[in-house]
């Protein structure tokens, strides 16, 4: 019989704290190349990400400049050094891309974050700066939005867990790819925006570490992000 508890322990353990072996050595000019880079991309993009943060609801200019600050992490990315896409333990031992690992691991924060919407819908002073964040979907283009949201996302895995992960090197890498992360969005004064960078940021950086690879903190992000997307503003407006 399976024992669910026990399933669930290994399953962390595989996607969250046993690395794949592989062998992605830099020499120190790639290193120094990749750090540079890194930094020259993060000073661009947080203050493409404050300015298009402010952008009042409806007004065509968000999309712009958020697809904007998309190039910005990409072009970063590709031009800091390779990008890997990484391998994930399987159920049976072997290694594998990060697609269900992936997939179940966005369900878990997905989750995690609408339970805590339930909580902060009942918060004016925190629910306020997140519905005028969701304002870009409720007034705008949802499928626009969604696409430069998951373009977004996919920008910000390649940088923050491609580009600048590599560039801080092993020791230290989830931690300060993660406050870097956070502290981007500081900017924008909202709260719970900056605690979901945190925990994004550490899931997915404990993932990159274990898969050595942007595929699986990529999903993950992608898949958070349109379930926040879609299903948010519902939820908060049925909880009133």
């Amino acid at each position: 019989m399976i024992n669910p508890v026990t399933e669930l322990i290994d399953f962390g353990r595989a996607a969250l704290l046993r690395p794949v072996p592989r062998d992605h050595w830099q020499e120190p000019s790639q290193v120094l190349r990749r750090r540079i880079v890194a930094a020259v991309t993060l000073v661009v993009g947080a203050v493409f990400l404050w300015y298009s943060l402010r952008i009042p609801a409806g007004d065509p200019a968000f999309y712009g400049w958020t697809l904007a600050l998309a190039a910005v992490w990409i072009v970063g990315a590709f031009a800091s050094g390779p990008l890997h896409l990484g391998h994930a333990w399987t159920r049976s031992g072997g290694v594998g891309r990060p697609i269900v690992q992936s997939l179940a691991l966005a369900a878990l924060i997905t989750g995690v974050f609408l339970a805590g919407a339930v909580v902060v819908a009942q918060i004016p002073p925190l629910r306020g700066p997140v519905d005028a964040l969701l304002d870009h979907a409720r007034f705008g283009s949802l499928p626009l939005v969604w696409v430069i949201t998951t373009i977004n996302g996919i920008g910000e895995e390649l940088y923050f867990r491609g580009a600048l992960f590599a560039a801080v090197g092993r020791r230290h890498a989830v931690s300060i790819s993660t406050v870097v992360y956070t502290l981007t969005t500081v900017g924008t004064g909202i709260p719970l925006l900056v605690l979901a960078a945190f925990m994004l940021g550490l899931l997915c950086g404990l993932q990159r570490r274990v898969t050595g690879g942007v595929l699986g903190p990529t999903l993950v992000h992608c898949l958070w992000s349109s379930s926040m997307l879609f299903l948010l503003p519902p939820m908060l407006d049925v909880l009133g």
